[in-house]
């Protein structure tokens, strides 16, 4: 049989679950399991999701929702979506011009899908959660990265951003609360950003998945401050409801004179192709987006106990340092490599080998930027952030 696979199939890389390959062999040769810092799951570790969405996902099989959805979404669950973005975010979107998709990786294609032809630019923040990356190229166009500063928290550096539009670029993406970082972006750069694409006429993509999971200061919603600049943006129960694995997510679509209209045909077209979204998780998920979100203050009260602590430690080790993370549950440490590593993707292989911890290369996130730092998450028990700190320091001392 002869197969000619595409180079943009055969080249894709995500570096968060590609690591994965290399910790299966680790333990296949060592017989120990692995402690996994990589993947952004917390039912991974000791979280569980709320009961009352458990028993809500039980109740919506029983109640025979099991059949095919709409395309776009229930519109039970848009109206959710909608509420919940008033009430939580202060923001005012139409469920109407809303599709629900498969986490906001299936936004993610379908925005790319219908904005990028071969050499279009996205602009993304650097580091930058990856799909951005790999669906931007898978097809045909280049993600551009801007610099954000990782002195400053990792805050956007607006003039870099404005340097680097181009008659090519389609869109400035804005990740807020970010991934990888856990910066909260302020408002002053968030003004500016809008104000750059208000004056080169270029919507605005809002990642916002992590909106609630602030520590300190909250998150600026985009659209709060977009004014007449268009916005579409993202969300869903993944991280904030602790159900990952219902791939339940959300793009809305907000203008002033219809300007999204062509980019939500376009997206809604995608979307038909794959039929529906699990129609059982998307009742249940409405039921989680008009809660109370009463679960959010033991959440945020444990992992600010486990930020601390994996902060604390990264810093006490030799040639690593890193920021305090402003929301969610990553940490993007810098590693002075000393020439004892080529580069950030060799020291993770290589303490995986000799450790079994597992972190994220930092390129994985962007070369430019993302390159001599490393992602792990903490959403591991205390317990075991400090033995993979232990193993971590441990390792850095005898290199």
């Amino acid at each position: 049989m002869k197969l000619d696979i595409t180079p943009r199939a055969a080249n894709l890389q995500y570096a968060i679950r590609d690591i994965v390959v290399a910790a299966k062999q680790y333990e296949k040769r060592t017989g120990e399991k692995p402690l996994y810092l990589n993947i952004g799951d917390p039912i991974k570790y000791d979280w569980k999701t709320p009961q009352y969405m458990v028993d809500a996902i039980c109740k919506a099989a029983q109640d025979g929702w099991n059949g095919y959805s709409p395309s776009d979404g229930e519109e039970q669950l848009r109206v959710a979506a909608a509420e919940k973005e008033k009430r939580v975010n202060g923001i005012d979107v139409d469920p109407n011009r809303m599709i629900v998709t498969s986490g906001v990786s299936e936004a993610i294609q379908f925005l790319t899908g219908a904005l990028i032809r071969d050499g279009s630019e996205l602009l993304v923040p650097g580091p930058s959660y990856p799909p951005y990356i790999s669906y931007v190229k898978f097809f045909g166009g280049n993600p551009v990265a801007y610099r954000t500063i990782e002195e400053d928290d990792w805050n956007p550096d607006t003039d870099d951003l404005r340097k680097k539009i181009t008659d090519k670029t389609v869109g400035i993406l804005v990740i807020n609360p970010n991934n990888p970082t856990g910066s909260v972006y302020n408002e002053k750069t968030l003004r500016e950003i809008v104000a750059i694409a208000g004056e080169h006429g270029l919507p605005l993509i809002s990642d916002e998945i992590y909106d609630q999971l602030t520590y300190d200061e909250p998150q600026t919603p985009m659209l709060r401050i977009a004014g007449d600049v268009p916005v579409i943006g993202f969300n869903g129960v993944s991280k904030v409801y602790l159900a990952p694995g219902w791939r339940v997510g959300y793009a809305y679509f907000s203008d002033t004179n219809g300007e999204l209209e062509p980019l939500y045909d376009a997206m809604i077209r995608q979307a038909r192709i794959r039929i529906c979204l699990n129609s059982t998780a998307q009742i249940a998920a409405a039921t989680a987006l008009a809660g109370d979100g009463s679960h959010l203050k033991e959440t945020m009260s444990r992992l600010r106990v486990r930020r601390n602590l994996i902060h604390k430690r990264l810093n006490e080790i030799d040639s690593i340092s890193t920021r305090l993370p402003e929301a969610a549950f990553y940490i993007m440490p810098k590693i002075d490599l000393r020439g004892r590593w080529k580069d950030d993707a060799e020291f993770v292989k290589d303490v995986l080998a000799e450790t079994g911890v597992v972190f994220v290369p930092g390129r994985g996130f962007g070369e430019e930027y993302g390159a001599g730092h490393f992602r792990s998450v903490f959403l591991p028990p205390p317990e075991m952030i400090q033995e993979a700190m232990n193993r971590l320091d441990g390792f850095m001392a005898k290199h």
